[in-house]
């Protein structure tokens, strides 16, 4: 089927993507073709690069238009919940299972699912959806009795799922299901003049919501803006968008040095970010929590060397009493606490530190584990002023965290944060 660049224009137009990149158009043309079909799609792309909007394309130019069109995120359904919201269940089949219900597939016979984030769905879950895919059946959690079902399943996700196969975290069956048909959707940063375009349609909406006068940008401006990387992709442009409209209530016209202000520092982690085979998979958060690990580790072994030399022991320690003649001039400032002169061990040449030395050893070894870094401390610090802040909604909470919230859900049973 030949699709003609007027008719992608036009169907960008219907469902709202603005855009001119020769990446975004092929994107918009492969969903075109394959709408008509009933072939299962994998549409990969970044987090905030628009993958529903594909998903709908899809649907509404499908024989399935008529019918229901779901959209569904696996990372936000608990792991003990996702069967029975996809399948259904049956009274009685688990605590709480007051009267039986319907599931996603049972509900939208004849139509369409989105199921987004899909790496995140357990492996249980997913060998229940591949027998959907194959067969049009599936059980309902407490059931023996198979349904059956016509159900169309375009999936999306923003993370390697090859890489995730060979993790284990992703059945290889399942990954060659879904992707009979790939469509990759471009982050912004690789849309060309795309920004310039999408910002100037978030000033004029929001203008238009806030009663205001809309935002512009200098010349000099739109090159900071198309130079940026916006790791956030159109939601994280959108969401700066908004705030300049609303704050920049005197000066409509936005400069260089206003939108720099506005914007976020990049990432700018060391070089074992996004490099080296050691790293390959890895996400900033836990590159970040390997950061903290070695600065652990490296405070642990200054404190060996510290309480070696105290207690004239170790390779230090026999260092400081061969070349104690080094060291008799500087005497330790011991009680003076406000003294900006560096305190200087002084360790005798030839017998062991006395018992006020020992105590001391003992109250600094003492100090410096209360003071040792705790990543997991940390974390449950983090997710509990994330809950106090949200009121305890969870969806809200996991986004500030940028994690999933069937991850969130995990951590608050791990740290036993559970009201």
């Amino acid at each position: 089927m030949t699709i003609t660049d007027s008719e992608i224009q036009s169907i960008k137009m219907r469902f709202g993507i603005i855009g001119n990149s020769q990446l975004l158009n092929n994107a918009v043309r492969v969903a075109m073709q394959v709408a008509p079909t009933d072939m299962s799609v994998l549409i990969t792309g970044e987090s905030g690069s628009g993958k529903e909007s594909f998903s709908k394309i899809i649907h509404h130019l499908s024989p399935r238009k008529h019918g229901q069109f779901i959209a569904i995120n696996c990372g936000s359904i608990p792991e003990g919940t996702i069967d029975s919201e996809l399948f259904g269940h049956e009274k009685g089949s688990f605590t709480g299972a007051h009267e039986s219900r319907k599931g996603y597939f049972e509900v939208t016979n004849g139509g369409t699912i989105f199921l987004d984030e899909i790496g995140e769905m357990p492996l249980g879950t997913q060998a229940r959806l591949l027998r959907v895919l194959e067969n049009g059946e599936f059980i309902k959690v407490g059931s023996s009795k198979v349904q059956k079902t016509d159900v169309r399943v375009v999936a999306a996700t923003n993370v390697n799922l090859m890489k995730s196969v060979e993790d284990g975290k992703f059945r290889e069956d399942l990954y060659y299901r879904l992707s009979t048909v790939p469509i990759f959707v471009p982050p912004l940063r690789e849309r060309g003049r795309d920004a310039e375009l999408l910002f100037r349609k978030f000033a004029t909406d929001f203008a238009e919501k806030y009663k205001v006068k809309p935002i512009s940008l200098t010349d000099d401006a739109k090159e900071v803006l198309l130079q940026y990387r916006f790791p956030g992709n159109i939601r994280q442009l959108k969401n700066l968008v908004e705030q300049i409209s609303v704050l920049s209530t005197d000066d409509k016209e936005i400069t260089a040095e206003i939108l720099q202000r506005y914007l976020p520092k990049e990432n700018t982690l060391p070089a074992l970010y996004r490099g080296g085979p050691e790293n390959d998979g890895m996400s900033e958060r836990d590159i970040l929590y390997k950061v903290l690990f070695d600065m652990k580790k490296d405070v642990t072994d200054l404190k060996k060397v510290v309480l070696d030399l105290m207690n004239g022991q170790g390779e230090a320690g026999k260092l400081m009493k061969d070349n104690a003649h080094l060291f008799n001039d500087v005497h330790h400032h011991e009680n003076d606490v406000t003294s900006k002169e560096p305190v200087v061990l002084n360790i005798p040449q030839s017998q062991p530190a006395d018992h006020d030395h020992i105590e001391e050893v003992h109250d600094i070894s003492h100090v410096a584990e209360d003071d040792s870094l705790s990543i997991e401390k940390k974390e449950k610090e983090l997710i509990i002023r994330a809950l106090q802040k949200n009121n305890n909604r969870r969806k809200y909470a996991a986004r500030d965290l940028g994690i999933s919230e069937r991850t969130l859900y995990r951590k608050i049973k791990q740290y036993e944060l559970e009201e």
